[in-house]
């Protein structure tokens, strides 16, 4: 059913999210009850919860779901749970059972419209060898879409955004510049073939990621999301008690970003995040500011960052790029330090 779901909202996908400040001080006074075994909780921010049920074996349960930020109801269901699912790759575990979380108006958009969002929903559940267990769907004016996901992992397995060491060396999967693409598409500034590379990208699941992190023992890594490269390394700085050291030439970049930056096209919710990170953010002199507000921009369904010891980090590179990420590159290094995010 063609009906452009853009006309809907103005926000779309992780650009959609509470900036990542204002979550952390809402969430902090809110007491949690402690137990064994609960392995992850909100405390370091990671990406999921995880809870362990017996020796080899722990529960890792997630969720995501925002507004559209594309024009396609099926494009936007793919990349909306590929993007929930990445919770449970992030933390090397593999998603097992999954439930729909839908907001549809009850009038003035085809209900076909929600059938090809569900649809391709589906799609991706299915590529991810998950089952769909049912679902709630409520009224509201703007579509919303997403998934409650539960995962599986070996604890041996599990990688957290705390484990950080220094000298290990940073790995990303994707390239950078969604959030860019998306307001440059709507503003009609985005060449076609970025904006599709966009789209394609964030329909990317990061099964192959996971399996990398299990075969070489990675332990540290989260995916770049909402709030961008610099937010997520921020929350991977403060919870591991490291820094993380970016070369900015050497990260990723989606064709034609970079030239939308230069033009001026800075999506608000970079702004945002670069308000949480400014605290722990060290940006090197004379660094341009297109490559600082890169780092900082919104990316949905984004890569894995990776904390991998150094004698691995190019077999893991060779192999994702030769798999499922062309873009995957060595973009940093951990070191010993106080908590902070630098850029050179």
């Amino acid at each position: 059913m063609k009906f452009d779901l853009l006309s809907t909202t103005q926000t779309g996908g992780c650009s959609a999210k509470l900036p990542a400040g204002l979550l952390s001080d809402l969430l902090k006074d809110i007491p949690l009850p402690k137990n064994d075994h609960i392995l992850v909780d909100i405390e370091t921010h990671d990406d999921a919860g995880v809870y362990q049920i017996q020796d080899d074996l722990a529960l890792i349960v997630t969720t995501d779901f925002f507004p559209p930020l594309c024009s396609d109801a099926r494009t936007f269901g793919r990349i909306a749970a590929c993007n929930a699912l990445s919770d449970v790759y992030a933390m090397g575990g593999t998603p097992l059972l999954s439930l729909n979380l839908t907001l549809f108006p009850a009038e003035g958009i085809p209900l076909e419209v929600l059938h090809d969002i569900l649809s391709g929903g589906q799609e991706m559940v299915n590529e991810a060898g998950a089952f769909t267990m049912g679902g709630h769907t409520i009224v509201d004016e703007v579509p919303k879409y997403g998934l409650a996901v539960v995962g599986t992992v070996n604890p041996k397995n599990l990688a957290t955004n705390d484990a950080a060491q220094g000298g290990d060396v940073l790995i990303l999967t994707k390239a950078l510049g969604c959030g860019v693409l998306i307001a440059a598409h709507r503003l009609g500034m985005a060449e076609e073939s970025s904006y599709q590379k966009a789209l394609a990208q964030m329909q990317k699941l990061n099964r192959q990621g996971a399996e990398l992190m299990r075969k070489y023992h990675v332990r540290c890594a989260t995916d770049v999301t909402g709030f961008g490269l610099a937010g997520h390394a921020y929350k991977m700085a403060m919870a591991s008690g490291c820094q993380l050291h970016f070369h900015t030439t050497d990260l990723p970049v989606i064709p034609g970003v970079m030239e939308l930056l230069e033009a001026g096209c800075v999506p608000g919710a970079a702004f945002k995040n670069l308000d949480f990170a400014r605290p722990g953010l060290q940006v090197a002199e004379g660094l341009a500011v297109e490559r600082k507000m890169l780092c900082c921009d919104a990316q949905t369904s984004g890569g894995l960052l990776m904390c991998v010891k150094p004698d691995v980090a190019e077999a893991i590179v060779a192999e994702l790029r030769q798999g499922d990420f062309p873009d995957a590159a060595i973009v940093g290094s951990v070191k010993k330090g106080s908590p902070s995010v630098v850029l050179d």
